[in-house]
């Protein structure tokens, strides 16, 4: 990968793992106070549902792009064990463009459905935090999932440690 590109995938990775962190401890520490507020003082935090429920919507979507930077989504390799080392490369683009392609189509689809979100005005039923610009951020966090993809078609990661069937350290039980 260029130095450009690859400076950019680690500025990526920071700033969506700081985020990522960030939210997680907002999380940590909203439910601290809930608990404390709730079975101590008798005061539990007004709308601490909705907010858990928006920061990890916030979360989840943050982590989309780093799972698929690193490679860390759920895969299955029995066609691996079939392919030689070009044939696994092939296979590795083929799946990276079409994830891209699908989700940038996902990406697009949420980003309208955000439009609509906002042009009603939904907001969470107690604080009355409007939905719209958290559905815009997942459309935003899709769209940089498809591109990651698209960009593994061009600099595939690295094959992952034990992702290649060895028969002859296979063990029968």
């Amino acid at each position: 990968m260029s130095q450009q590109g690859s400076e950019a995938g680690v500025w990526l990775d920071r700033a969506l793992g700081l985020a990522a962190a960030l939210l997680l401890f907002c999380l940590m520490a909203l439910t601290t106070a809930d608990v404390i507020g709730r079975y101590i003082l008798n005061a539990p935090v007004r709308g601490a549902f909705e907010i858990t429920e928006l920061l990890l919507l916030a979360l989840i979507f943050a982590g989309l792009p780093l799972a698929s930077r690193a490679d860390e989504h759920v895969t299955l390799d029995f066609i691996d064990m079939i392919l030689g080392e070009q044939g696994r490369l092939f296979l590795r683009r083929l799946v990276d463009f079409l994830c891209g392609i699908i989700v940038l189509a996902l990406a697009w689809r949420v980003w309208v459905k955000a439009g609509k979100i906002a042009g009603y005005g939904d907001t969470t039923e107690v604080l009355r935090i409007p939905v719209g610009p958290f559905v815009y951020f997942m459309a935003v966090m899709v769209a940089i999932t498809g591109i990651v993809h698209l960009v593994n078609v061009i600099f595939p990661p690295p094959p992952r440690a034990g992702a290649v069937f060895d028969p002859e350290k296979a063990t029968t039980t």
